[in-house]
């Protein structure tokens, strides 16, 4: 019987080659937009995670057929869906089958989508999402007997003009996904400026879409049909699981090179590990991260892109208890991202929480508040380094705090369980055996 954990052992430095995934982020998002093109779409470089093994069940019993060709590509048809209503075990699981309604509605005219699931890292207020909805003319009700969100489309999606009031990953690629075949041209400002949103762009594009970005603004031209792209599509690299293998290579003291990084999707994060005195080379094929000397105390706020990615801040929390000095993390993004300090201080970490000063939270904050003096004394840590971890048993709270976890099991003294293992699953293709393809001891049980 599994116990779905992994068990660790620390003190060995990480050297070697690691080829990146393709994007969690921009799979997801692209399987979706697949089912607006009329006819089979081939999609190169797809990552065997749990999130797409969870989406592609969800899209089956839909009516959506589907089968891998080879190890990473994906054939996917939408000609068949026929079922409208979304099982509501599926969709507790992922947090992107609110996308659903883009596809379903545009093919059925009807949606009955549940509330959404994924990693429990704030509320991630949906309200923005059910905006955007209503504003290309979709009827939408929450049933609150059935916790599903009722939805239909009269004829098609109308044009629209609408500006998000905070910045959302998700409810901007949904309003894409809206536009591209409204009737008429639509302008969605404040969207979100993250690379994984051009990759969908690109790719809508690419099936006779007509989409442009001007800064943080997208214009869309709505058009009557998508077929699908004149050869395979493929999906870019995972920056998020870049990040994470160099920080391995840093706290590990190792040496390790990662082909498919991008140093343009990384700059935030590159620009950090200089400044706290991380080793970087820059090649065409890959970059290279590596211990040069004990690493400096950082100071990190989370924002949007091209910001410091709030999915990059655990591991950078993890990094920063072998630093010297104080460091700390001040979480802008989600409102309870925090949950792996209780697992970190089980290993010895010194970290504390510590009031941030806000002058205006509404504005500063990416999660919805409604008080102007609003502030929460745990959106901030305090990160003392230079603290030896030891062994310990941890539990995964959410994806990226789990692929951090084992990065501080890595380096600490002593043999670690982490129980969570699926969790880590839903984002990292073969962490175990990358992982010891660099050194790592790491085994599943």
């Amino acid at each position: 019987m599994k116990e779905d954990a992994f068990i660790v052992k620390g003190g060995t430095k990480l050297t070697g080659d690691v080829f990146l995934s393709g994007s969690k982020n921009v799979a997801l998002k692209v399987v979706i937009a697949a089912l607006m093109v009329d006819g089979p779409v081939l999609l190169g470089n797809i990552p065997h995670i749990k999130d797409i093994e969870e989406l592609l069940h969800l899209l089956k019993d839909l009516g959506v057929t589907h089968e891998f060709m080879d190890k990473n590509t994906l054939k996917i048809d939408a000609s068949n869906l026929h079922n409208d209503t979304v099982d509501l075990l599926y969709a507790s699981k992922i947090r992107v089958s609110f996308m659903l309604f883009a596809p379903l509605l545009y093919r059925l005219k009807k949606a009955h989508i549940p509330n959404p699931g994924g990693c429990r890292i704030g509320a991630r207020s949906i309200d923005r999402t059910i905006d955007v909805l209503k504003s290309f003319g979709v009827d939408v009700e929450y049933i609150s007997k059935t916790g599903y969100y009722d939805s239909s489309l009269e004829n098609s999606y109308r044009a629209t003009e609408y500006r998000f009031e905070k910045k959302t990953h998700t409810g901007t690629e949904l309003a894409i996904l809206l536009g591209v075949c409204a009737q008429g041209r639509s302008v969605i400002e404040n969207a979100a400026e993250e690379p994984e949103i051009n990759t969908v762009i690109e790719f809508l594009n690419k099936c006779g879409g007509k989409i442009t970005r001007a800064r943080n603004s997208i214009i869309i031209d709505g058009v009557s049909k998508l077929v699908p792209p004149n050869k395979k599509f493929e999906i870019t690299f995972d920056r998020n699981e870049a990040v994470t293998y160099a920080v391995f290579a840093l706290a590990t003291k190792g040496d390790v090179k990662i082909y498919g990084a991008s140093p343009r999707e990384l700059g935030n994060f590159i620009e950090k590990v200089r400044e706290a005195g991380g080793g970087i080379d820059e090649e065409k094929k890959y970059i290279r991260f590596y211990f040069k000397k004990q690493l400096a105390q950082t100071h990190i706020v989370t924002s949007a892109h091209p910001g410091f990615m709030t999915d990059w801040q655990a591991p950078w929390a993890v990094l920063m208890t072998q630093a010297r000095g104080v460091s700390t993390i001040h979480e802008t993004v989600f409102e309870n991202r925090f949950g792996y300090v209780a697992q970190l201080a089980k290993m010895g970490a010194q970290i504390v929480y510590k009031k941030p000063i806000v002058e205006d939270p509404v504005k500063t904050y990416q999660f919805n508040i409604t008080k102007r003096n609003w502030i929460d004394t745990r959106q901030q840590i305090e990160i003392t380094g230079n603290v030896p971890l030891h062994n310990a048993a941890l539990k995964v709270s959410d994806m990226r705090a789990g692929a951090s976890l084992i990065v501080a099991a890595l380096i600490a003294r002593g043999e670690s369980v982490i129980v969570g293992a699926s969790t880590i699953d839903r984002g990292y293709e073969d962490i175990v055996g990358k992982l010891t393809r660099l050194g790592a001891k790491i085994k599943r049980v």
